[in-house]
């Protein structure tokens, strides 16, 4: 099912997640229906938060395939790397952001395994970006200052 997605200046955007406390039924079904909204707007990442959920529950497919990580975290991250983005709960606005360039992420599967991955490229930015919804931080608060606010 396809899920309205939420957008600034919703206040839930703004808000820290609460972590995940078990893996129910409840939690795969919005997983499954996180990913379709995704796909269904051509995104490559969404978080709980923009979906009405505030919970820490993301997923991403950059190409490789879907990831779904709850209560993801950084554990670490090296280099620095400059690139647009948009986001899905800014519609209409993109601008130059600078991230890490590689980070490795910890976070438990839909299993309750514990997972890690390492990410490069776009697969380090869409980690980024989507852990800072979890926190309550769009990627508009992270644009760098070059040519006016660096919206293009």
């Amino acid at each position: 099912m396809v899920l309205p997605i939420l957008t600034d200046p919703h206040p839930l955007l703004r808000q820290k997640a609460k972590p995940v406390k078990k893996i129910t039924k409840r939690l795969k079904k919005l997983a499954q229906n996180m990913l379709e909204t995704m796909y269904a707007a051509d995104g490559v990442g969404l978080a709980g938060p923009q979906v009405g959920v505030d919970e820490r529950i993301i997923v991403i497919d950059v190409g490789d395939g879907p990831l779904v990580l709850i209560n993801p975290e950084i554990v670490s991250a090296t280099g620095e790397a400059r690139d647009v983005e948009g986001c899905l709960s800014v519609p209409g606005r993109n601008g130059y952001v600078t991230r890490a360039a590689k980070v490795k992420v910890a976070a438990v599967d839909l299993e309750g395994r514990r997972v890690e991955f390492a990410g490069e490229g776009l697969l380090a930015r869409a980690f980024q970006h989507e852990i800072d919804h979890l926190d309550g931080v769009l990627f508009i608060d992270r644009l760098t200052p070059e040519a006016g606010g660096a919206e293009k």
